[in-house]
């Protein structure tokens, strides 16, 4: 599919903002660079069923501002010589993970799944930027209840408000060289228990994809639900451009689960963001205790078999582990670092594949 081409091109371009000249912003960075994620998944089953009607949107209530943090710059001033380091210049694709400290961008972690306020928007950015490396941004902000209405269903009208946030800032930039990987819209649509008792439609989520490019046409629009959950609906994706699967090791082989998702992906058009739940997805020979009660992590020979399995599939436009915020010790062991330096290598040297396809 590239539906892409029929937006217009009106990109915001403008000069990267940040001024790292001082030991007193980079320790500001890393004292806000935490942000909430995206919690631990539980994707439902896949099977094709009637398509919901949407949640009854409410009209808006009051949507939190950062207001106690650094002003937002109205451009960025950092020039090309930040641009040649970042996004389209670096090779292969992302390594990153959910809510990496930005502080660790770099060699190893080539990007992250961000959850920005509007004021700390650019600075991420720049930093990202800096160190070669890029961001998936989610602008909703991290819990669910900013866009639910009372009975604890999606708004649309909420979620709008919450990305309409972002409107004013020029990132323009970021976008133009690729630092901005994409917008991932939402996290489990397909999961009632999470919104009130009814999914958020797929026709909606393809409502949301076309407000983002309405915003920023260039960015890939990115949903964190399986590619098989969005075929599963007879609604022609045109402003939607990827979903997102994430593995553990119930699912079976590797390489046959992504192979089928890829499959479900391509028959609607889309790109496919390929991740693993390293926490909670271990098969228990690691003997690590999962973030959940009852589950376990993987081990470091689990991260190479079901990493490069992934990885050898040259359809992926990205690579994550779900999830730094929760697994800064195992995150650190010496036998974890080993196995995702190697997939890092792997990421790499991946065939450059776009999330639009």
């Amino acid at each position: 599919m590239c539906a892409f081409m029929i937006y217009h091109k009106n990109r915001l371009y403008g000069r990267a903002w940040f001024q790292a000249s001082t030991i007193g912003l980079m320790a500001f960075l890393a004292a806000c660079s935490g942000s909430d994620g995206v919690g631990p998944t539980t994707e439902s089953p896949t099977a094709a069923a009637p398509v919901p009607t949407d949640s009854t949107v409410a009209p808006d209530s009051a949507i939190p501002v950062d207001s106690t943090l650094v002003p937002v710059p109205s451009g960025d001033t950092m020039g090309a010589a930040g641009i040649a380091l970042s996004g389209s210049a670096a090779p292969g694709i992302v390594f990153g993970s959910y809510d990496l400290d930005i502080s660790l961008l770099g060699p190893l972690h080539t990007g992250a799944l961000r959850v920005p306020s509007p004021n700390m928007l650019l600075i991420e950015l720049s930093t990202a930027r800096a160190r070669g490396a890029r961001l998936v941004v989610k602008l909703v902000g991290g819990s669910d209840s900013w866009v639910k209405n009372g009975d604890g269903t999606f708004s649309l009208t909420k979620w709008q408000s919450m990305v309409a946030r972002f409107k004013a800032i020029d990132f323009g930039s970021y976008i133009a060289d690729g630092t901005v990987l994409a917008h991932i819209l939402i996290d489990e649509p397909n999961r009632a228990s999470k919104w009130g008792g009814k999914i958020i439609s797929q026709a909606t989520l393809e409502a949301m994809a076309k407000y983002s490019k309405q915003l920023w046409p260039t960015v890939p629009t990115v949903v964190r639900v399986v590619p098989s959950w969005l075929a599963a609906s007879p609604v022609t994706y045109t402003y939607l451009d990827a979903g997102w699967t994430q593995y553990t090791s119930r699912k079976g082989d590797a390489a046959k689960w992504l192979a089928s998702e890829v499959a479900s992906a391509r028959s609607k058009g889309l790109g496919v963001v390929v991740s693993m739940n390293v926490l909670d997805g271990g098969n228990g020979s690691s003997g690590i205790r999962g973030y959940t009660s009852g589950l376990s992590a993987m081990s470091a020979t689990e991260l190479r078999t079901y990493g490069n399995a992934l990885l050898n599939n040259t359809y992926g436009c990205g690579f994550f582990l779900w999830t730094y915020q929760y697994g800064k010790t195992y995150y650190a062991r010496a036998d974890i670092k080993s196995a995702m330096t190697d997939l890092s290598n792997k990421a790499k040297a991946h065939a450059k594949t776009s999330c639009r396809q």
